[in-house]
């Protein structure tokens, strides 16, 4: 029979700015939640340190040493955010009825638990909190973010619009999450590949409470292509399709020259050929490129290395 535990699991890095009102706030809900019988006792909030070089951890230490309701992870070393929240996950799973991620500073609407727990209690297994509006972006983040959702989903990767990390899962859907052993991590394409009762829960999201992103675009960037090379084998598609689109051209282009040559006309163009090879040049790199990013991957898969290194679990269990 379930108990309805609930872990929150709360990936950290550097966060010490915000740490004490996170705790606060996700302490007060829980306690609500409580109060009102939908989750046990025994519920708690999962703090899981990503090798943090502030004093992330010993924070993290502290509240577990004054409350019961709060529990920590502390990796070997920085393992990065989606490995981190695996760690917390994967910790949980075997503590909780159901788990809720997000992240620590705060732009996750709390309140949004509410719905997701109710939603929890209907019968779904995952709940994806997707942001109603994005009125806080500015417009070069709101752009290039809806522009990734819309390309992922064009190249075959199958994720859930305006949806980042903020989502409940249940006990048996963090099972089947636990059968994913791929090295090269993108939970947002993968949560939705597990399947079962699947439901949504908006929420507005608001700017940092404190510290400073951990995502500036180089990091985004690196994030999308982790993504969509993670997801789908498209691109080399694309790369096949455009080499059969140029090899045509080139054909087109023979049957002009010659065209010209039998009519006595003089070959002119030079500009033109320089340009070509340049372009031909450009795209045989950026294609090399592709395909390496596709060998590097299978090259990580290949090691079977560990995701995550636990040193130590605080956690009062029952």
């Amino acid at each position: 029979m379930r108990e309805n535990t609930l872990y929150v699991v709360v990936p950290c890095y550097n966060e010490e700015e915000v740490l004490p009102e996170t705790s606060r706030r996700l302490k007060d809900k829980l306690t609500a939640l409580m109060g009102a019988g939908k989750i046990s006792e025994k519920s708690r909030v999962l703090f899981v340190n990503d090798g943090s070089r502030d004093r992330t951890w010993e924070l993290i230490s502290q509240l577990h040493a004054q409350n019961p309701i709060f529990s920590g992870v502390d990796l070997t070393r920085n393992r990065g955010h989606q490995n981190a929240l695996l760690a917390g996950l994967m910790t949980a799973k075997d503590r909780c009825d159901m788990a809720i991620s997000m992240d620590a500073d705060l732009q996750d609407d709390v309140d949004a638990v509410d719905g997701m727990v109710d939603k929890y209690l209907e019968g779904c297994d995952i709940v994806y909190g997707v942001r109603s509006s994005r009125k806080t972006d500015t417009f070069f983040k709101r752009f290039t973010a809806e522009g990734f959702y819309r390309v992922m989903n064009a190249l075959g990767a199958e994720t859930v619009f305006n949806h980042a990390d903020y989502r409940l899962m249940s006990k048996r859907a963090l099972e089947g999450l636990a059968q994913f052993k791929e090295v090269n991590l993108f939970l947002r394409g993968v949560v939705p590949m597990i399947g079962y009762r699947t439901d949504v829960v908006e929420y507005e999201r608001g700017e940092r409470f404190a510290g400073e992103s951990k995502y500036p675009l180089k990091k985004m960037l690196a994030f999308a292509m982790e993504g969509i090379t993670s997801l789908s084998t498209k691109p080399i598609r694309f790369i096949t399709g455009l080499g059969f689109f140029i090899f045509l051209v080139s054909i087109l282009m023979l049957i002009y020259s010659i065209v010209r040559w039998a009519n006595g006309e003089t070959v002119i163009g030079w500009a033109s050929v320089i340009c070509s090879v340049w372009a031909i040049g450009g795209l045989i790199l950026l294609s090399l490129g592709v395909i390496g990013e596709y060998v590097g991957k299978i090259y990580l898969e290949s090691k079977g290395r560990p995701r995550f290194l636990i040193r130590e679990v605080l956690d009062h269990e029952g």
